[in-house]
């Protein structure tokens, strides 16, 4: 394996009722930011639990409402302006990983003098940023325990990440109770991003790796037994509670302790969403098997080994090709039984914008850890998913 480093700073609270840790982790502050997206949290009640605390607390609270599935530039620009209209000195996101992406982004620009995006374009590096905290609604993208943020500026059709220490959560409260109400459609979609996050950095060339490949593997194997019982049974708590840790669990930092992933089906999807503002987990279940029959060659070893300690598939008598190629067929069928979608089509997505979607794939360059993707690479990917 390679050499690493790991830290982590945020304090994970989990479990029913933790929501009332919210009074001693905000006792420092003063004058909050509260941050939340289309309003969820008003129907499962947690709107008022959360602003009951703070105003018992006689904290300056200033809200922003709103955030989008696909957090945009614009929503982070009034965020930023808020921020320094208000001496705000604590941002609390109460949401999903678009309402936690977008704090990010805001924390960081509202200490630079410049505009956010320049941490998106590569063009600029936070130095500093406001102190966040987090109360996670849905189970998808990991953002509550990592300090990435993917942001879309609608006006030039881009969705682009950056990454920084100064932008992890100080805390983040997890209760599976608030993620109850969710629709099926976002239940699969956040269980399908979970195990794409796995799949980016299960997919490595790295030898000596068995620890990391055995969480990953629990993991993946986790959500694969839970997903089907939990999109049967909505109000579950306790299997909410396993994805909910799942999801956090997969992007945290532990899976990637000495390996180096892919993350190009994550960088070819968010062209997608940029262009069609698609759900990012049903663009990863369309693009992710596609991107795998791609680079199937590269290590035929590495995908038997996820078709067989994953899916249980026999390999007997079957090259590694083979049994990888089956264990791809599986990852298709298994996203398709909890009704995930399975071709752009799904979303009314034909040719006509592939060239434009690859364009913006390739802005940095090739990219991609287990295989570099050119241009011609990435619309083979999007062609085989029509």
């Amino acid at each position: 394996m390679q050499a690493f480093q790991f830290q982590n700073p945020t304090k994970l609270i989990f479990g029913t009722g933790q929501v009332a840790k919210l009074r001693e982790e905000l006792a420092p502050y003063q004058r909050i930011l509260l941050v939340y997206g289309s309003g969820s949290i008003m129907r499962n009640g947690l709107y008022d639990q959360v602003t009951a605390i703070l105003a018992d607390m006689n904290l300056h609270v200033i809200e922003l409402a709103g955030v989008e599935p696909n957090p945009r530039l614009h929503t982070v620009h009034e965020g930023v302006k808020l921020c320094l209209e208000h001496d705000i000195d604590f941002i609390l996101a109460v949401g999903g990983g678009s309402v936690i992406d977008c704090v990010k982004a805001i924390a960081a620009g509202a200490k630079y003098e410049g505009d956010a995006w320049d941490f998106l374009t590569r063009r600029a590096i936070p130095k500093a940023a406001l102190p966040i905290g987090t109360i996670l609604t849905i189970a998808a993208t990991g953002s509550e325990m990592n300090g990435s943020s993917v942001i879309t500026n609608w006006e030039t059709k881009e969705k682009l990440g950056f990454g920084s220490p100064l932008v992890y959560p100080k805390f983040s409260i997890l209760d599976a109770t608030y993620t109850k109400t969710l629709p099926k459609d976002q239940t699969v979609y956040g269980m399908i991003d979970i195990m794409s996050h796995v799949f980016e950095n299960y997919f490595h060339h790295d030898a000596d790796t068995p620890i990391q490949d055995g969480w990953m593997e629990t993991l993946l194997k986790t959500v694969i037994e839970t997903s089907p019982k939990l999109v049967e049974d909505l109000e579950n708590t306790k299997l909410r509670e396993t994805i909910l840790l799942s999801g956090t669990l997969a992007l945290n930092g532990m899976t990637t302790m000495g390996v180096r992933g892919d993350w190009a089906t994550h960088n070819i999807e968010h062209a997608v969403s940029a262009v069609y503002d698609i759900p990012h987990g049903g663009g990863l279940a369309i693009l992710f098997p596609n991107w795998m029959k791609h680079v199937l060659k590269e290590n035929p070893a590495r995908f038997k080994q996820l078709a067989v300690h994953v899916f249980g598939i026999n390999a007997e008598g079957l090259t590694d090709e083979e049994a990888g190629l089956a264990g791809i067929e599986a990852v298709r069928a298994f996203w398709n039984s909890i009704g995930a979608p399975s071709r752009l089509a799904d979303y009314d997505i034909d040719d006509t914008k592939l060239e434009e979607m690859a364009d913006k794939c390739l802005k940095f360059g090739p990219f991609g850890g287990f295989k570099k993707l050119e241009r011609e690479d990435v619309l083979t990917i999007y062609r085989a998913s029509l």
